[in-house]
């Protein structure tokens, strides 16, 4: 595919506007080395031409280019698909399905259930090394005031917070210790939490956490970052030595001690919260985890251009389904 790459958005509507130069590129990226049933793993077939599928020799079976990857069972044009893929990896700020169903010509809800399976593919299935050097660590709330909440949510955010500190109040009883515990609300009632490790000039892993609980905060920092690694986070992280060299700022004080800060991972949430609430608006706590991977993926992908970016997300879009039922939760209805 080298020479022929599209490298810019204009390049690519014009190359993937012929079907056949979307489907051999559907090609390279599903298959990097050779045509392989996805059933059976034979490499031995037949094609036919007038359908553009394979039929294996092996088990018999037949399959396309679409089979085992996001696009498996859609009815959407292959080119369409491509200038999805290479907007959503390519705007800052990510784009909304509104946007989406005007640029392509699909319908709004299309256009949303296309992105949702294509942040399914760009998700990192696994890590290959762990974090090192200088890793920064931070987490923050992720939804509206909650004067904005209607009445009844309010509420049972209110309950749910007293309820917790009570709890706490309860054990630091248990255990013996004086411990003042506020009753009242705080900035983060009714949010949900997202923590990320980030490595200086280098990738960021999120995930969403439940509460801010010192065992899993520390759990999810373990499994990310090498054992000695340089921490920096702020005041409110626990401990993290002996396991790692941990330095931390006071904000209310500082923002900047020389290098000890947390400003790179600070960066990472401007972009998120920027895409949002800019972009996205409202967002279901379901959903969230969704569009934490795909604002990792951009990051992570940051010193590339568009058209490796893209590139980089096609060869990621197999091995993957998302069905409509299990995106809407339908099933568990």
């Amino acid at each position: 595919m080298g020479s022929k790459q599209p490298k810019t958005l204009q390049e690519a509507i014009t190359y993937f506007a012929d079907p056949k130069n979307a489907f051999e590129f559907a090609v390279a990226m599903r298959w990097p080395d050779c045509i392989s049933c996805p059933f059976c793993g034979s490499g031995e077939y037949s094609f036919l031409t007038t359908r553009q599928l394979w039929k294996c020799k092996g088990c018999k079976k037949q399959y396309s280019v679409r089979v085992g990857t996001i696009f498996e069972d859609s009815p959407i044009a292959l080119s369409k698909w491509l200038m999805a893929v290479w907007m959503l990896v390519n705007c800052k700020n990510s784009v909304s399905s509104y946007e989406l169903h005007r640029a392509i010509g699909v319908t709004q809800k299309t256009a949303w259930f296309m992105l949702h399976r294509i942040r399914a593919g760009i998700k990192a299935k696994s890590f290959d090394k762990k974090l090192a050097g200088i890793v920064e660590t931070d987490e923050t709330f992720i939804g509206g005031p909650l004067k904005n909440m209607h009445v009844s949510r309010r509420e049972q955010v209110r309950s749910e917070a007293i309820e917790v500190r009570a709890e706490i109040a309860r054990k630091h009883r248990q255990l013996g210790k004086k411990r003042r515990v506020r009753t009242g609300l705080t900035g983060g009632a009714g949010k949900t939490i997202v923590q990320a490790v980030l490595e200086r000039d280098g990738e960021v892993r999120a995930q969403i956490i439940e509460r801010l609980n010192s065992t899993q905060m520390f759990d999810f920092i373990k499994a990310n970052v090498e054992k000695g690694a340089h921490v920096m986070s702020d005041q409110g992280a626990s401990k993290l030595s002996p396991y790692f060299v941990h330095d931390f700022v006071n904000h209310q004080r500082e923002y900047v001690r020389g290098n000890v800060y947390t400003n790179s991972v600070e960066n990472f949430w401007a972009l998120l919260q920027r895409g949002l609430k800019g972009t996205y608006v409202s967002v279901e706590p379901y959903h969230l985890s969704a569009y934490v991977d795909e604002q990792c993926f951009r990051f992570n992908q940051r010193k590339a251009t568009d058209g490796e970016r893209f590139t980089r997300a096609m060869a990621m879009t197999k091995g993957c389904r998302l069905t409509y039922e299990k995106l809407t939760r339908a099933e568990l209805a």
